[in-house]
């Protein structure tokens, strides 16, 4: 583009502008209306044909379609919020203030406001909530010509036709039948005998994540959802369950890296969102950190007596903080693909102590020799075994908490790689000056009764 959207609205000129929207996809669109400052995004908006302003406000994120909202005249406000599908709308409802949503929701047909509340209904992070309840279901005493006939009758508003649904005379889930086979058989052919009754689906309460994963590794286009009496009430799509899987990995992401979850795009949040969204971590970390100084200053008179173990500190504590996270990283991103369970931890532990039996022996192999070259091989054989033991206890620790927290019903992403190195910092370095006092005994015997408190 030789003049952007945002520089054309800036200058206003209106039907430069009016041009180059036409030439825009509405996600590249989108994108281009989130740059835009809040008071800014309806000027281009407004420009948009009715059909085209409806496929670029559903691409927008929740956050920015609010600030949209905001810039628009209540009549256009409440046609958008009636034409948006009723999954969409709950997504938009969940981030406005709730009196704003009670004056949108005022504003709906009496039938778009009940779909609208029975999602609303579900729990926040529940399939219940994230499915639609806009689809065309069949019968399966239909004949294919009559199936067809529906589909083009009622399909304009279901969310997907590409996947549908056949139930029963009480709406009792039976199979599913794609389009695609409907549309290659013989006009007389039964759904019944087009249908697979091996189908995949799910229950209203069942969390969102878990529906979405299903999704996934089934390579479905449309995931039915069930009330506890398996009668259908919905259907989740792919790209809804893509967006609900983007917002569990941006979480785990933050999470694994010392960070809350934005909960919005990264400029849209202001300096003090981004600066509260850190700070917690940073002040637990801190704290946790005071472990360590506290163990440095047990040993104090040790670190006197022999300066060169001081040498040797950040490179033990460093591979013992890696070694942890990768395990945790690898962990996590297992629990979070069901590929491991809580129930799985004793072949989990029993696999990460091999790993961490190999990656020690590795890097204490190395050590040894060079460490005695420079000094002594009494240090040498102090950092070698000292090296063994932290990557098999960091590995250890990295791979069993994530699973514990799973079981606590925490986020095991909380147990992520900064909580996990700050951890075996403190205990590494126990490890260390213990096999230090152990290699040279008769040099520490103050050290040595420095670390039994420790020790208990």
């Amino acid at each position: 583009m030789a003049t952007t959207i945002a520089e054309l609205t800036e200058q206003e000129d209106l039907e430069t502008l009016r041009e180059q929207l036409e030439e825009t996809g509405a996600l590249d669109l989108a994108e281009e209306l989130a740059r835009l400052p809040a008071d800014r995004m309806a000027v281009p908006f407004r420009l948009l044909a009715k059909d085209r302003a409806l496929e670029v406000f559903e691409a927008l994120d929740p956050v920015h379609q609010q600030q949209l909202l905001d810039g628009l005249r209540e009549e256009r406000v409440r046609e958008l919020f009636t034409e948006m599908d009723p999954d969409d709308r709950v997504r938009l409802l969940d981030e406005v203030p709730a009196k704003v949503a009670k004056r949108l929701q005022s504003g709906l047909p009496a039938s778009e406001r009940e779909a609208t509340a029975t999602l609303l209904g579900y729990p926040a992070e529940s399939a219940g909530r994230v499915m639609s309840p806009e689809y065309v279901s069949l019968r399966s005493s239909m004949s294919v010509a009559d199936a067809m006939a529906k589909v083009r009758r009622t399909g304009e508003d279901a969310e997907t036709v590409y996947t549908l649904p056949v139930t029963d005379d009480r709406r009792m889930l039976m199979g599913v039948v794609s389009l695609r086979d409907l549309v290659t058989a013989p006009a007389s052919a039964r759904v019944r005998d087009l249908m697979r009754d091996d189908v995949h689906s799910v229950e209203v309460d069942v969390d969102q994540e878990e529906a979405s994963r299903l999704i996934q590794e089934a390579d479905l286009l449309a995931l039915p959802v069930v009330d506890h009496e398996q009668r259908l009430v919905g259907v989740i799509t792919v790209d809804d369950a893509m967006e609900v899987l983007e917002r569990e990995v941006t979480e785990d992401v933050s999470r694994a890296g010392g960070v809350e979850p934005l909960e919005q795009p990264y400029l849209s949040a202001g300096v003090l969102t981004l600066a509260r969204k850190r700070a917690a971590w940073l002040l637990l970390l801190g704290v946790a950190a005071v472990l360590t100084v506290n163990v440095l200053g047990a040993f104090e008179d040790t670190l006197e007596q022999v300066v060169a173990l001081a040498l040797f500190i950040p490179l033990l504590i460093d591979t013992g903080g890696n070694s942890g996270a990768q395990a945790s990283t690898v962990v996590i991103r297992a629990l979070s693909v069901g590929e491991v369970r809580f129930r799985d931890l004793p072949r989990v532990v029993g696999r990460e102590l091999l790993v961490g039996v190999l990656l020690g022996a590795m890097l204490g192999a190395i050590a040894f020799p060079v460490v005695s070259f420079f000094f002594d091989p009494q240090f040498g054989a102090i950092i070698g075994l000292t090296l063994v033991a932290i990557v098999i206890w960091a590995t250890l620790a990295g791979a069993a908490l994530p699973l514990l927290a799973a079981r606590l019903g925490l986020d095991p992403a909380v147990l992520s790689a900064p909580i996990i190195t700050t951890l075996v910092d403190a205990t590494g370095l126990l490890i260390y000056f213990g096999i230090a006092v152990a290699v040279l005994s008769d040099e520490l015997a103050a050290g040595a009764a420095a670390l039994l408190p420790f020790l208990g």
